[in-house]
């Protein structure tokens, strides 16, 4: 894993969203002012999810800078998670850290997103007031009745569902797909917690330039390590060419 105390790449950065100190690390290339990639993980993940640090690590290979950060109430950023957790205030958040890396001189002033799961919906939402070059989601969910619903039909008698704010259980961001475009999107065909079915919509609905990766047999994690290289591969060179666009 990538980490400051022995990565001279990787910067150390807090900041304040709302009343709550976030915690977060920005890898940085051997660059002049790179475009960089924010991420947004998914609702009981953090910064360091394996996905966000593989893509962080092909982002300095291929010139782009990515930072990856804890929202409010995990990993090492303040707060309640069953208190502070929402769709509206994990955007805020996601706001807060593009703002932060905007003030900074050593990143240029091409914007990435990426977001999985919940990070994916929240990206989305943030999209529509953000000037995003590229925009990247994994099981993103369009409305969290979807997910409540798989989540229900469940063979698993504990639903993950049950920790979390009901704030978030009312999202729906289905009125955002339309203003999306440069959007790429990935989801597993046996995601039994985001039906596939999120996706479509997404595509369907977002403008061009799109594409859509249905990973055969993926789950939602995307435990599968070719799912995983594939992702990353992907990813890396979707924000190239959309950032050598701008």
């Amino acid at each position: 894993m990538l980490k400051p105390e022995n990565n001279p790449t990787c910067k150390k950065i807090a900041f304040f969203s709302d009343e709550f100190l976030l915690q977060g690390i920005l890898h940085l290339p051997a660059a002049d002012r790179p475009p960089v990639v924010i991420g947004s993980h998914g609702l009981f993940s953090s910064s360091s999810s394996p996905k966000q640090v593989a893509l962080a690590q092909k982002c300095i290979e291929n010139g782009i800078a990515f930072f990856r950060f804890d929202h409010r109430g995990c990993g090492q950023s303040q707060g309640d998670f069953k208190k502070v957790t929402s769709l509206e205030s994990r955007c805020v958040d996601l706001i807060s850290a593009v703002k932060t890396i905007r003030s900074r001189t050593d990143t240029g002033d091409r914007l990435g997103l990426f977001g999985s799961s919940m990070g994916g919906a929240v990206c989305i939402y943030a999209a529509n007031l953000l000037d995003v070059k590229a925009l990247v989601t994994v099981a993103a969910p369009v409305r969290s009745s979807s997910v409540v619903e798989a989540l229900n039909k469940s063979k698993n008698p504990d639903s993950l569902l049950q920790p979390f704010d009901l704030k978030y259980l009312r999202s729906d961001i289905s009125d955002k797909l339309a203003g999306l475009h440069h959007i790429l999107i990935f989801h597993g065909q046996a995601d039994h917690v985001v039906p596939p079915s999120n996706a479509q919509e997404i595509y369907s609905k977002a403008a061009w330039p799109k594409k859509l990766i249905m990973q055969k047999d993926g789950d939602h994690p995307m435990s599968k390590k070719e799912h995983q290289e594939n992702f990353v591969k992907e990813a890396v060179n979707w924000y190239k060419t959309c950032f050598e666009e701008s």
